[in-house]
């Protein structure tokens, strides 16, 4: 029996909207239960005759119940985000619950009052996600409204980037884990924290500039009946070669060095044309305790070694550094 398509359409429309509604309820309910959290502990620290030594014990204590029970969700650091989340927002009516708590982590972050309320009201009113309202803050758009002459012109540039259109553009926060009492898998976080660097280290090396082109991401080499899966490749037009990133999550291995370089040979003999430079290769080994570059370098080609190479790739330091902040950032979410 053939299906209508226009039968198919209708429910598969219907099955995408319940999945994004289902993800705006978990993070809604949360978004609520964090702020009780707050209120409640705020609210018992009055009570201590030292305030700040009675709040910072009671916080301790809580965490020391809660975490084994319901997981990082609920440890010392996270309550006392949760008792600054209700501070910052002490009437319930004035959370929106259309924003996550993933958006509500960056608000709180912020000191100045008017700055905040500004982010939230523009956060609402353009239906942000939670990464780009943290790129709206982290490129000053509020800054950059008050010392324009063109306010409309900035808020304009600031309301067309694009809307979430899948539930995990929505929500991206590991912590669900926890709140919903889900068990908690290893190869989940390594998922998540690849994921993570693999995006914002493209991010990162395109801000660069240097002459960086973004070819492909997760790119499928096939080699001898197995296929294989670049991480990241770019093109650098100042250079003239292709540069290609790989990271691993755990602690680096002679087969990673070896697999790189593989990857980089096949560059060099399938896709180089015959006026470019010798590929190049960027190995980050980015496991939770450490953070390690390797490069592969063309052996026979001095110049890009000595003078080009130098100029126009981030330097190690500068790697190691976007990558240690990365597993910062979801090591606190």
């Amino acid at each position: 029996m053939s299906i209508k398509p226009e039968l198919l359409t209708t429910v598969r429309d219907l099955i995408t909207q319940a999945r994004k509604q289902a993800v705006r309820a978990v993070d809604a309910e949360r978004v609520l239960l964090y702020w009780h959290i707050g209120q409640v502990i705020l609210e018992e620290e009055q009570h201590g005759a030292d305030r700040a030594a009675y709040g910072s014990s009671l916080i301790k204590g809580l965490a020391a119940e809660l975490q084994p029970q319901f997981g990082s969700g609920f440890s010392g650091r996270q309550l006392e985000r949760y008792r600054q989340f209700y501070r910052t927002f002490p009437i319930a009516s004035a959370v929106r619950t259309q924003l996550s708590w993933t958006h509500y982590k960056t608000l709180i972050s912020l000191d100045n009052s008017d700055k905040r309320e500004f982010y939230l009201a523009e956060a609402t009113k353009n239906n942000w996600s939670a990464r780009q309202l943290e790129r709206q803050v982290n490129s000053q758009l509020f800054e950059r409204l008050l010392l324009s002459n063109d306010v409309a012109a900035v808020l304009a540039v600031a309301r067309q980037e694009k809307l979430p259109t899948e539930a995990r553009d929505i929500i991206k926060d590991p912590m669900v884990l926890e709140f919903l009492g889900l068990k908690r898998e290893a190869a989940y976080y390594e998922r998540d924290l690849e994921t993570a660097l693999i995006t914002h280290l493209q991010e990162f090396l395109l801000e660069l500039g240097n002459g960086f082109s973004f070819v492909a991401r997760q790119q499928r080499l096939h080699l001898d009946g197995d296929d294989f899966f670049v991480d990241l490749v770019f093109y650098n037009r100042l250079l003239q070669c292709f540069v290609l990133v790989e990271i691993k999550t755990d602690k680096l291995t002679h087969q990673d060095l070896g697999q790189l370089q593989m990857y980089v040979n096949y560059y060099d003999r399938l896709e180089k044309l015959p006026h470019e430079n010798p590929t190049i290769g960027i190995l980050l080994c980015a496991d939770k305790n450490d953070a390690v570059v390797k490069i592969s370098l063309p052996a026979d080609n001095q110049t890009i070694v000595a003078s080009k190479y130098q100029l126009y790739l981030p330097t190690e330091q500068a790697l190691i550094a976007e990558v240690k902040k990365e597993i910062e950032k979801l090591d606190q979410a």
